[in-house]
């Protein structure tokens, strides 16, 4: 009988309350005491009649609540539309930012066991994480045994000819067992082995270029193609989810050491992975890896001095900028849900209120108050769903306007998309919204204050009720402080960002690259003639002023970062000791417009046969002379004692909020055959007096016409350069500045609404106030200052977590303070502004009462 009482609880109360008593009664009259199989069968029965009966109660009661829902609705539509939006919004802005947050920061990466799969980087005095070099690489993995297998990669750009129009593909130069390393298999064909290092003319294509450059031919297999004019065969296609190191990467191609490449442990290029072996943990495998790059130090003391080694898991290999962007996204996103839940549950209060006869009709006709409480649930629970079936659009128009947010550098795809596990939060934000915020409302409703109800009429609805939505309006207000004073600071983040000198004047310069092959001109000699046509022909072009090569452009290329010996002392591998390299050829100064402050620039005359020489930038020379004159010095860098002939300078190398290495500029001819082709000039600079991309037709001409296989690629404005440094930001802002506006207009329409409700519950009050002799402006008086403390509830603690926010994101804020006057005053302001706008309305309402009318209403 126990049992079946317990089964009884799935029938509502109030069926329960009426029919309970006697189910039971016939229960025990149908199923008397038996034996074992007897109960069991009385059991199964029991199931069998009460859950489907108690299925169909449910939905019958669900329809009648749906019906008068539906019939209430009709009678305020606007009540109905407000809460469907607002709970749209704040589900909508969830969705999407959580869809964002997931894709990059909780889904795991595309491989078999990522959390096993650890990336390892050498470090050195001013640099945390550094590429490892050949001979490091070869010795850690001989020598850690934390790891199954460990291999290695870095991207390098090659010519596509020989199948159409000649292409600059940026590509994947790995080890031959690093696909094993990651536990990927080809979609078709095989994956590399040591007999490709050897041969070292194998490729693997992606799926991407192999549905666009060979049309999804399964015949692609064993098939020639052209990378810098050597013949590679296609051994495989790697399936469309893959993408390693990056998303733009085309194909991949084995490397393989010689003795040269392992002897020179001061060359780092290489980016490493292992996979950590069953029973060891990261820490264990630091330790060793540390262990490990000791011992190479007392080996090698010349190249490995102060090298140490750093290791971390791939799933972390995130930069704490691009982190901190996309949780500041979830917080704006979180403060929107707080600000539509705190509004929905004003609306829901307030409609209680006006509904309290009418609740107090029904339970005096009988209506017990779990039935009136399961009919206010669900008429919030429905308006959340439409919300929330809403936001769940507005997620999907939103989110491809996100994909700005996702770093480049991560092996995933561009797009984050809506997937199961989002839309499980979606449900779950639906819920928290419908019955979190709809409940207390319809528990306070349901209560009921009996005959009390009926008499007080419009008079209900003060005291501790109006406390509580004087509450939820000040968590409104809050809210939005926290949303505005964040956006304001990132606001004046950006503006310090873009007053940044880049040292460099990118107005009206034109830049495109034209990588020449290797080895087909590893030799300068071999480049010389092309680089020679190409500026005489572009610097020949009407509007075009002056024109340049240089091996990589500032904010693009950030690396290129060698050690510095002045002459006569030791070459000391550290941050305090290194500057970047570039070649370039004469003009580049000028067109890029960095102002030469003593000595020459580079000339033609600076040949391979005449004394190296060195332009070098103004925090070089103060670094290494800072009071005399280094016209004349000498320095050793990149191989050569270099002379040095000029002074320019600084220019922003790394961006706009990176500290820039000093920079030593050489001539392009002044290297010797097959060395530092990585170096070789590659980035045309083009300063036109019209608009930067006039000349770009004839350029590409004048390329095609100089070598007919050389591709253009990566065109673009030195401007568009520099509006990248600040594009996830911007990004980032257009967002929260949407999100606050938002919050404004919510915290708006929840200090009108409460305070027009006030005024209506308090019209009777205020015609008395009236007839004993309050003017017009004491009444506006008294609705706005009401309206301006809520609002002042709301700002303290608003700027308390504001305040706490900006702690927490100082690392986006580019030296702003988290305490910024103008950010906080700002804030403060339009917070005011909106309370004003919110308070006009009610407070001219109050003021227009005719005490005449309000004292013979009820």
């Amino acid at each position: 009988m126990r049992f079946y009482r317990a089964l009884l609880l799935l029938y509502p109360v109030s069926f329960r309350a009426e029919y309970g008593a006697e189910l039971r009664a016939a229960f025990e009259r149908q199923h008397p005491a038996g034996d074992v199989f007897a109960t069991l069968a009385m059991v199964a029965a029991a199931i069998a009649d009460v859950v489907p009966n108690a299925l169909a109660v449910h939905w019958d009661i669900l329809r009648q609540d749906l019906r008068y829902m539906l019939r209430a609705i009709r009678q305020s539509p606007g009540f109905a539309v407000t809460a469907v939006l607002v709970v749209a919004l704040g589900v909508g802005a969830n969705t999407a930012a959580f869809s964002v947050a997931d894709f990059v920061l909780i889904r795991p990466l595309p491989f078999p066991q990522p959390d096993r799969l650890i990336k390892l980087w050498e470090k050195t005095p001013g640099y945390g994480q550094m590429e490892l070099s050949p001979g490091n690489y070869r010795d850690w993995k001989a020598s850690a045994k934390s790891f199954t297998s460990m291999g290695a990669y870095t991207d390098v750009e090659v010519n596509l000819t020989g199948a159409g129009e000649p292409q600059r593909l940026h590509i994947g130069w790995v080890t031959s067992d690093l696909f094993s390393v990651l536990g990927v298999r080809p979609l078709i064909g095989r994956l590399f082995n040591a007999a490709d290092t050897v041969a070292g003319r194998s490729v693997i294509l992606s799926y991407a270029l192999w549905q666009t450059q060979f049309g999804a031919d399964t015949r692609i297999l064993g098939s020639g193609v052209e990378l810098d004019g050597a013949a590679y065969s296609v051994i495989g296609v790697m399936p469309p989810d893959f993408h390693f190191p990056t998303r733009d990467i085309a194909l991949w191609t084995t490397m393989g050491f010689d003795a040269d490449a392992l002897a020179d442990r001061a060359n780092n290029y290489l980016d490493a992975v292992g996979r950590l072996r069953d029973g060891a943990t990261l820490e264990s495998a630091r330790a060793e890896v540390d262990v490990i790059a000791a011992r190479l130090r007392r080996e090698f003391p010349k190249d490995n001095e102060s090298t140490g080694a750093a290791i971390f898991r791939m799933t972390d290999d995130l930069s704490a900028r691009s982190r901190l962007l996309l949780l500041a996204l979830c917080g704006a996103a979180l403060c929107i849900l707080l600000l539509a839940c705190a509004n929905l549950a004003n609306l829901l209060l307030a409609r209680a209120v006006s509904r309290e006869r009418e609740i107090a009709v029904r339970a005096a006709l009988g209506a017990g108050r779990e039935r009136l409480v399961r009919q206010l649930v669900t008429e919030s629970v429905v308006l959340a769903v439409m919300g929330g079936a809403i936001g769940l659009l507005v997620a999907v128009v939103a989110v491809p306007g996100l994909a700005r947010l996702v770093p480049d550098n991560l092996p995933i795809e561009q797009a984050p998309t809506l997937n199961v596990r989002v839309l499980v939060f979606a449900a779950a934000t639906i819920a928290l919204t419908g019955l979190g915020f709809g409940i207390v409302p319809a528990l306070r409703a349901g209560a009921g204050r009996g005959m009390s109800g009926l008499r007080d009429g419009a008079r209900a609805g003060g005291g501790r009720r109006q406390r509580v939505r004087g509450a939820l309006v000040a968590i409104e207000v809050m809210a939005s402080v926290v949303l505005l004073v964040s956006s304001g600071l990132l606001v004046r983040a950006m503006w310090r960002l873009q007053s940044v000198d880049t040292g460099f004047n990118a107005d009206g310069v034109l830049t495109l690259r034209t990588a020449l092959p290797m080895p087909r001109y590893a030799d300068p000699l071999a480049r010389e003639p092309f680089f020679t046509r190409v500026l005489a022909d572009v610097r020949a072009l009407p509007g075009v002023t002056s024109a340049a090569y240089i091996s990589g452009l500032p904010m693009v290329m950030k690396g290129g970062i060698w050690p510095v010996a002045v002459t006569g002392h030791e070459v000391i591998r550290d941050a305090a000791n290194s500057a970047s390299l570039r070649f370039v050829t004469p003009q580049f100064f000028g067109t890029l417009g960095i102002p030469i402050r003593n000595g020459r620039d580079v000339q033609e005359t600076d040949a391979f046969n005449r004394p190296f020489v060195a332009v070098v930038s103004e925090s070089f020379a103060k670094r290494y002379w800072p009071n005399e004159d280094p016209i004349g010095k000498h320095v050793q860098f990149a191989l050569h004692d270099r002379e040095i002939v000029g002074i320019v300078g600084d220019i922003r190398v790394r961006g706009l909020e990176q500290q820039s290495e000093p920079q030593v500029y050489v001539p392009y001819k002044q290297v010797e055959a097959g060395s530092l082709v990585y170096y070789a000039p590659k980035d045309l600079v083009v300063r036109s007096s019209s608009t930067a991309a006039a000349p770009l037709p004839q350029i590409r001409r004048i390329v095609r016409a100089a070598d007919p296989s050389q591709p253009i690629s990566d065109v673009r404005t030195m401007d568009e350069i520099v509006a990248d440094q600040t594009a996830s930001r911007l990004g980032q802002l257009r967002v929260l500045g949407m999100l606050a506006a938002i919050a404004l207009l919510l915290a708006a329409v929840g200090i009108h609404g409460l305070l027009s409700f006030t005024v209506s519950r308090r019209t009777q009050e205020i015609g008395v106030r009236v007839a004993l002799g309050a003017q017009s402006r004491q009444i506006v008086s008294m609705v706005i200052r009401e309206g301006l403390l809520l609002s002042l509830a709301g700002v303290i603690p608003g700027l308390a977590i504001a305040y706490a926010a900006g702690r927490g994101m100082e690392a986006l804020l580019a030296g702003v303070r988290p305490n910024d006057p103008i950010a906080i005053g700002v804030a403060i302001g339009a917070t005011c502004v909106t309370a004003l706008l919110g308070c006009a309305r009610p407070a001219l309402r109050a003021s227009r009462v005719d005490p005449s009318e309000a004292l013979r209403a009820e």
